[in-house]
């Protein structure tokens, strides 16, 4: 690996998105991360729709350049196992609910006694504290919780289901991954490990922004079809005659004013700029009934060398075509198993000297174990012995 963090090392107890993603996010980036997985009870991933073959899509893009050791953490020899993986490791990340891992031996204050300058990060739905913390959750729930979906959506609908993980993924996952390289560079400067708790409600309520600073400091609850981002202002999604959407969010004069002469309506910039709801529910009525005047390719073409912040509203197949997402590399190719390639999501970050990869696709569930084993200077001997007592399933 050439990437940034090639020397780090992640022992990865997570299952599903949001720990997966992170630990996917941070092997991008050069670190080894090995996957500790059960051998009787699979990641549900690995079954997830649609399928490339016998694997499931998904789960070889989360786990795209990662090794699969095999391990019955129940059974006391494969906790021994991980006690004694631990010294070589930096980083430990795990998803279970609070307490699981210390019920079964491999909590931080035990694996942090073995290895002092341990990172552990451990990723909740509630966090490690409060009264929810043992409660079940997905990601429309810390949504919900977290005041995000009571001011998104249309007044007559209510909150609008979302097509991404947000709380999952922008939650729980980039929060992981910065909760981790900050504990890294602390480690750097003091020898310290830590514990980084990582709540995905919490993080969920931390991007609440702006609305949520304007009513904690001044007192304003933020309403739906209200604010200037939700829908209260022409910044929106306006049909086509041909029923596709084109995203329309020119809040600057400068692009208000391009939007304007395009439409032929210089005269309604002052209306379009205007902080006053009737002027601003009249603007929308224009771009409404103007949208729908034509189809979407007409839009394409009237708007290509524009610069007014209007944008179509792209299909995920249109949007992986996109001449600007292909010129980042945001879709990649990845090797199967037999050489041949799988077309993957792209790392969003770009380096100057050390750019990430992505060596293959996710694998099976143990694949690497006497690989990983034999690297770490365990013996055959003692994998088969190990083997004999079912610790590998």
């Amino acid at each position: 690996m050439s990437g940034p963090l090639k020397s780090l090392k992640i022992l990865d107890f997570s299952t599903l998105l949001p720990g997966p993603y992170a630990s996917m996010m941070l092997a991008d980036m050069g670190a080894d991360v090995l996957r500790i997985e059960s051998p009787t009870r699979f990641d549900l991933v690995r079954f997830l729709p649609p399928m490339d073959g016998a694997t499931s899509a998904s789960h070889a893009f989360l786990n795209r350049g990662k090794r699969s050791l095999a391990l019955d953490l129940k059974k006391q020899g494969a906790v021994d196992i991980i006690k004694k993986l631990i010294s070589e490791y930096d980083v430990v990340l795990e998803q279970f609910r609070p307490g699981v891992m210390e019920r079964l031996g491999l909590g931080y204050s035990v694996l942090s006694e073995i290895n002092p300058s341990l990172i552990y990060c451990s990723i909740t739905g509630y966090g490690q504290t409060g009264p929810y913390k043992q409660r079940a959750g997905h990601d429309i729930n810390y949504l919900a919780l977290a005041g995000v979906s009571g001011y998104s959506g249309r007044k007559e609908q209510g909150p609008p289901p979302l097509g991404i993980q947000v709380a999952d993924v922008a939650g729980g996952s980039h929060h992981a991954v910065m909760g981790v390289l900050a504990a890294v560079i602390h480690r750097q400067q003091t020898g310290e490990g830590q514990f980084v708790d990582i709540s995905m409600t919490d993080a969920a309520f931390a991007m609440n922004g702006m609305s949520g600073a304007g009513y904690l400091a001044a007192g304003v609850e933020p309403q739906t079809e209200e604010g200037v981002l939700n829908g209260g202002s022409f910044y929106d999604y306006y049909e086509t005659k041909d029923h596709r959407y084109l995203a329309v969010g020119g809040l600057e004069p400068a692009f208000m004013t391009a939007l304007c002469d395009v439409l032929e309506r210089p005269d309604l910039v002052s209306i379009g700029l205007s902080q006053k709801q009737k002027d601003q529910q009249e603007f929308k009525s224009f771009l409404t009934s103007c949208f729908k005047q034509h189809d979407y390719q007409h839009w394409l073409e009237v708007f290509k060398q524009v610069d007014a912040c209007v944008e179509p509203v792209l299909s995920f197949a249109e949007s992986a075509q996109h001449p600007q997402l292909r010129a980042r590399d945001m879709v990649i190719e990845v090797a199967r198993p037999d050489g041949s390639m799988q077309q993957q999501i792209g790392h969003p970050i770009k380096f100057s000297a050390t750019q990430c990869e992505s060596a293959y696709i996710g694998g099976g569930v143990g694949q690497h174990t006497d690989e990983v084993l034999l690297e770490q200077g365990f013996s055959e001997a003692d994998i088969k012995q190990y083997r004999e007592q079912k610790l590998f399933g």
